[in-house]
C-alpha cells in the first residue's frame, strides 16, 4: 500500500518535489502511482529517502549514494519493521545489521554509520497520518493493508500497531507475518502466552518462519523453558541455517546446559557469520 504523496516526502526532507521525483526514477526506490500518475511512496520508501539525504551529507556522489542504496533495497522487503536496522562499516566491508543477522550488501567501501531507527522516528508521524486517514476511509482496507499499517505505525504508536495487526488478522487468519508481528509486540509487554500462541499459529501455516520460530525460543526462554527454547531455535536454523542470533542463543543454552561441543560449534558460526566469513 503506497500511502504517502510527493509532497509528504518534500516537506519531510526539507528537499523539493522535483527532487523527490528525480530520487523516485533512480531505481533505489518502489514507488505506486495514484491520481493522474502521480508518485505514491511505502514508509520504506520514505526511510531510503531519508537515508539518501543523509549520504549526501557525506559529500559522496550521487551516483555512489544511489548505488548503495539500490544494493540496500534488496536487504529490505517491503513489510519488514525498521527500527532495529543500523548500518556500520568494519574495515572495508559495510555492514547491515538487524538485530537478526549481520550482512555486508556487497556494495563497495562506504564509511558511513546511520540508525535507520532514527530515520523511523522522524518519518513514523506520517504514518500516524496515513493510518488517521485509513481509517476515516469508506473504502474498506484488506488485510495486507492493515498489516502494513501496522508495520508503518510501530515505530510511533505500538498501541495503535497491535490494533492494525489484529484487524489484519481478523481479516486472514492465515496471515503468518501478522502473527509474528502481533506477537512480538504482546512479547513486549510481557504478555508471553499469548504472543506464544500467535507465534505457534504462524507456525502452523508457514512451518518454515524462521522468524516465528527464533521469536518463539526467546519467548520460551523468557518463561525459564531451556529445552523448548533449544527446540525453537533449531528449528529456525533448520530453514534459515544463517540466522546469526539463532547461533548464538544456542551456544548460550547449550553452554549451560554443559554441551560445551555444541555450543562452541554454534559459537564459532555465530562469529562466521558476523564477521562475514
Amino acid at each position: 500500500m503506497k500511502t504517502y504523496t510527493t509532497r509528504d516526502a518534500a516537506e519531510l526532507l526539507g528537499i523539493s518535489e522535483p527532487q523527490v521525483r528525480a530520487q523516485a526514477r533512480a531505481g533505489f526506490l518502489s514507488p505506486g502511482r495514484g491520481p493522474r500518475n502521480s508518485y505514491r511512496f511505502s514508509f520504506q520508501d520514505l526511510v531510503l529517502l531519508r537515508t539518501a539525504k543523509a549520504l549526501s551529507r557525506k559529500k559522496l556522489p550521487t551516483r555512489r549514494i544511489r548505488r548503495e542504496l539500490r544494493y540496500l533495497k534488496r536487504q529490505l522487503p517491503e513489510g519488514r519493521s525498521l527500527s532495529g536496522i543500523r548500518i556500520t562499516t568494519e574495515g572495508e566491508r559495510v555492514m547491515v545489521r538487524d538485530g537478526s543477522a549481520a550482512w555486508n550488501p556487497a556494495s563497495g567501501q562506504l564509511q558511513l554509520d546511520l540508525a535507520v531507527k532514527d530515520f523511523v522516528s522522524e518519518v513514523a508521524p506520517l504514518a500516524r497520518r496515513a493510518a488517521k486517514r485509513a481509517r476515516e476511509s469508506s473504502e474498506p482496507l484488506t488485510a495486507a493493508h492493515w498489516y502494513q499499517l501496522g508495520v508503518d505505525l510501530e515505530a510511533a504508536a505500538p498501541a495503535e500497531a497491535a490494533e492494525a495487526y489484529r484487524k489484519s488478522l481478523g481479516l486472514d487468519k492465515r496471515h503468518a507475518d501478522a502473527h509474528v508481528n502481533l506477537g512480538r509486540l504482546l512479547a513486549e509487554e510481557g504478555k508471553l502466552a499469548e504472543a506464544i500462541e500467535h507465534y505457534e499459529k504462524a507456525l502452523l501455516i508457514n512451518s518454515k518462519h524462521s522468524t516465528a520460530a527464533f521469536n518463539l525460543g526467546i519467548a520460551l526462554e523468557d518463561q525459564g523453558k531451556r529445552a523448548l527454547a533449544i527446540t525453537a531455535y533449531e528449528r529456525a536454523l533448520s530453514s534459515a541455517p544463517d540466522f546469526a542470533d539463532a547461533h548464538f542463543n544456542l551456544s548460550r543454552l547449550y553452554e549451560q546446559a554443559g554441551k560445551r561441543a555444541a555450543a562452541i560449534r554454534h559459537l564459532s558460526r555465530y562469529r562466521m557469520l558476523v564477521k562475514g566469513e
